[in-house]
């Protein structure tokens, strides 16, 4: 069962409309997110609530990205959260603009905050919600996560991929994680959205 759900992006006004902090952007359109108490603490913003299946977290680290593992840490080792109750919600390069995937453990990707996670756990094996962002046509990948998403980029994101997105976190908090991957392994909610539009 997942009892944490991290949350990864850079705190400060300048990078909240950042490609890099669409799991903050995700997090702020989920139907409950209103009625989360937030406090101060582990280095971040946290909260929690009560499910059947028992009390679940949610951690935004305030560290910025490239040391997101030592909140987190901080807040497993107090709560006694196991690597495998983790589930790391983060922007992926190598994942299309509109595609949502969930993945265990395996490689980074070059991302900072999933390698500081890493290191501060001693170990990949935690589970993952992949944002696809796209890579862009130019080098400076750093310069493109930095940068706030495109006006039609944020319709998308609000009107199709964060409704998605929202459904399969349900289904985690639901039927547990390895139901919702059955399903969910990767989702390109665009094509979704196109092909549901045709039918009706």
């Amino acid at each position: 069962m997942v009892k944490l759900y991290a949350f990864l992006g850079n705190h400060g006004r300048e990078h909240r409309g950042n490609r890099h902090n669409v799991a903050w952007q995700f997090l702020e359109n989920l139907p409950f997110f209103g009625s989360l108490r937030w406090e101060r603490g582990f280095r971040g913003r946290w909260a929690s609530r009560e499910t059947d299946g028992g009390r679940i977290f949610y951690l935004c680290p305030e560290t910025y990205m490239k040391l997101s593992g030592d909140s987190v840490a901080e807040l497993m080792r107090f709560y006694k959260i196991l690597p495998d109750e983790l589930l790391a919600v983060h922007d992926e390069l190598e994942l299309m603009f509109g595609t949502v995937s969930l993945k265990r453990g395996g490689g980074l990707g070059g991302h900072n905050g999933l390698r500081s996670i890493r290191d501060r756990l001693s170990t990949p094996d935690y589970l993952r919600f992949r944002f696809g962002i796209g890579r862009p046509d130019h080098d400076d990948v750093a310069g493109y996560v930095l940068q706030d998403f495109k006006a039609e980029e944020r319709r998308r994101l609000e009107d199709c991929v964060f409704p998605k997105a929202a459904e399969i976190l349900a289904e985690i908090e639901r039927d547990g994680f390895d139901a919702a991957f059955s399903k969910n392994q990767k989702v390109n909610c665009l094509l979704e959205q196109e092909l549901s539009s045709k039918v009706s």
